[in-house]
């Protein structure tokens, strides 16, 4: 893995821009095509095969979870848990998720994963591509992630009637882009979609129904809105009232995979594999460790130790759901920057890679978003 140099192209922002890619530089630079990573085919097929394995392992995480009630690791309230289990049994669709790898050309270590809400979708996906296109066009990415969306939503097709989706988010520009990106990929499948902001979605108290602007009840809804929001904002029991007569993708066992308690979980059910950190939900013997909440956005409230001693944290909102302790990587450094890999699973497959880069060891919202290509 490599950290080259290469020129902005000219109008760079004018092409962003013509993609509809709006929050390139909203708070300093986000889109930084100054440099590229360039990675062997080696290196990709590690990439892969990691997102493959950790995937299957991260299924039977959830089941190990539910099989044994650990709710009260994941702050999930009593009376949500049943709405949780029953859309693991019936096998709700899950669309898409993405990893985040300290990836140093040999050692790849999960760090997390962004199972519920994972944002980056559409510079992942399309931006970056367009970047390849244009600059190196002989040469190749890992990235697939667009194909494999439009397959996936074909394949849902077959078992969701009728082919209506409502999709949902928040309205910053963050948010809609990467909303309006998924909803693009499911017309191109067949779907018909509208966007509806998250705050316009009515609820019916006297029929238990969520209901559209029109009044029109909603049976599929999209959201791009995490499901501990959910439960904080009191919706979640509405969600339990309706019954799946609205269902929510993703669907409700996500939230197990999103919460930062899922990897101590991971290290207990396989212990010293090589793909995973240490994880306990007290640092116990640790002295190199990250301090992470149990939920938590952007790395908020992350507070990183070496030797016990702090080196690095942020401040947030997410402490309140408690902690859990994950041995310290050390993240390659290139010139002052700090690469971490998100490594997408589309549909149940490895998809592509996206990099955010850093000049702090915590992966935060001021971080960049850097292109690749593959040498071989």
């Amino acid at each position: 893995m490599e950290r080259i140099q290469s020129a902005f192209r000219k109008n760079w922002e004018h092409k962003l821009e013509n993609l509809g890619f709006g929050y390139h530089s909203l708070e300093g630079l986000y889109w930084d095509e100054s440099h590229y990573y360039q990675f062997s085919m080696r290196e990709i097929t590690t990439i892969e095969k990691a997102t493959a394995e950790l995937w299957d392992m991260c299924l039977e995480a959830v089941d190990h979870v539910i099989a044994n009630g650990l709710w009260d690791r994941f702050n999930i309230p009593l009376w949500f848990r049943d709405y949780i289990v029953t859309s693991w049994e019936e096998d709700h669709p899950a669309i898409y998720g993405r990893f985040d790898f300290g990836f140093d050309g040999s050692n790849l270590k999960l760090l997390e994963f962004n199972a519920d809400t994972p944002t980056s979708l559409y510079e992942s996906s399309v931006v970056q591509w367009y970047w390849l296109q244009e600059l190196f066009p002989y040469k190749d990415q890992f990235n697939s992630i667009h194909e494999k969306l439009v397959d996936y939503w074909k394949y849902l097709k077959n078992y969701m009637n009728p082919h209506y989706i409502y999709f949902t988010s928040l309205t910053n520009i963050e948010d809609v882009t990467n909303v309006e990106y998924m909803r693009d990929c499911a017309s191109q499948a067949g779907f018909d979609t509208e966007f509806i902001a998250i705050q316009d979605i009515g609820w019916a108290e006297n029929i238990g129904e969520f209901i559209a602007k029109d009044d029109l009840i909603m049976e599929y809804i999209f959201k791009l809105y995490p499901y501990e929001w959910i439960l904080a904002d009191g919706y979640g029991e509405k969600l339990v009232k309706n019954g799946f007569r609205s269902q929510w993708m993703e669907p409700a066992w996500k939230v197990l995979l999103s919460s930062k308690a899922i990897l101590p979980v991971l290290w207990d059910l396989y212990p010293d594999h090589p793909y995973l950190l240490e994880a306990y939900f007290e640092p116990g013997h640790l002295k190199n460790y990250a301090k992470k909440p149990v939920y938590s956005r952007e790395g908020a409230n992350v507070v990183l130790y070496k030797d016990d001693i702090v080196i690095e944290e942020n401040g947030g909102d997410y402490a309140k759901e408690g902690f859990i302790y994950q041995q310290l990587f050390d993240l390659p450094e290139f010139e002052g920057n700090y690469p971490v890999i998100g490594s997408w699973v589309i549909g149940q497959e490895p998809a592509g890679i996206g990099i955010r880069e850093s000049t702090h060891l915590i992966t935060n919202n001021q971080s960049r978003f850097m292109p690749h290509l593959i040498n071989d």
